[in-house]
């Protein structure tokens, strides 16, 4: 398996200098830096270059997570002629990055506004007639869509591994897969384990983080049933962490982070618990130590 790290880990905001974290990760010992999509449509061809050169120079693999606005939101027919022109962008900026997986809740918008009544049904149906036509133009560029499966708190769509199969299975895409994060699923799943076994071969993209939002390690989500479970589905693709543990910012707005997980901590220490939980995680689902 290789494994990664978001962004966002070390940021307050959506956007960030990404090649800051290119050597940074590296250095780190991971395999991939998954960076944030919002940003990536705008970029002229001299940041791109700029990037992928920093990527390529530190070995490092660039993957995509996105967390769709409402104007994003592909299951809404009244934005998603304007939405897909969007992605159309943010796909071709990927293809020039040698950037293939995109990882979110792409199947609608996030985070959910509940404040209206909320019809399932209807979403479910027109969510999948969104994500056919995102697939095709993904298709175009090389592109994999990894819908993952978020707590009710944060989406409805998609909750567990079980919906998320159903879901994927329904839209008859090949390049759209399921895609589960280890805090969402500690939260939803009755067994975090059988829902690994339940994405089977389905399951595209795999994210982890403790249940309270620490990196691999500094909680207690269950890691050898986690690690067997992958082992069971022969599953050898991306594993990346997706820890927040910083107050304010949109991401801390976003992610509810309403106090200093961590403490006040600098730059240093997150570096350093970074690197721990990576040799962690290849402990524990690897059976290795090192890079």
């Amino acid at each position: 398996m290789k494994h990664g790290i978001y962004y966002a880990y070390w940021e307050k905001e959506w956007s960030a200098d990404y090649i800051k974290y290119v050597d940074k990760v590296a250095r780190l010992g991971f395999d991939i830096l998954e960076i944030g999509g919002t940003p990536l449509p705008d970029y002229t061809e001299e940041d791109i270059r700029r990037l992928k050169s920093a990527a390529d120079a530190s070995g490092i693999e660039l993957t995509v997570g996105y967390g769709p606005s409402a104007e994003h939101n592909v299951g809404n027919k009244k934005v998603r002629v304007a939405a897909m022109e969007w992605y159309k962008k943010l796909f071709s900026v990927m293809e020039k990055l040698d950037s293939h997986i995109i990882g979110g809740a792409l199947y609608s918008y996030w985070p959910v506004d509940y404040s209206g009544m909320i019809n399932k049904e209807e979403d479910w149906k027109n969510a999948v007639e969104g994500m056919r036509c995102l697939s095709a133009e993904a298709a175009n560029y090389g592109v994999e869509l990894n819908l993952e499966c978020l707590n009710r708190f944060e989406n409805y769509l998609l909750n567990t591994a079980a919906e998320g199969v159903k879901f994927v299975t329904e839209t008859e895409c090949s390049n759209v897969w399921v895609m589960l994060d280890t805090f969402h699923m500690n939260i939803e799943e009755t067994s975090i384990g059988d829902a690994i076994r339940t994405a089977g071969k389905r399951l595209g993209h795999f994210h982890t983080g403790e249940c309270n939002r620490m990196v691999p390690g500094q909680g207690r989500v269950p890691w050898r049933e986690i690690s067997d479970a992958l082992r069971e589905i022969g599953y050898q693709k991306n594993v990346v962490m997706e820890p927040f543990v910083n107050m304010g910012g949109k991401v801390g707005q976003d992610i509810k982070v309403w106090r200093p997980i961590k403490g006040n901590v600098t730059e240093e220490i997150l570096d350093r618990d970074a690197a721990a939980a990576v040799r962690f995680q290849r402990y524990m689902l690897d059976g290795t130590m090192e890079k």
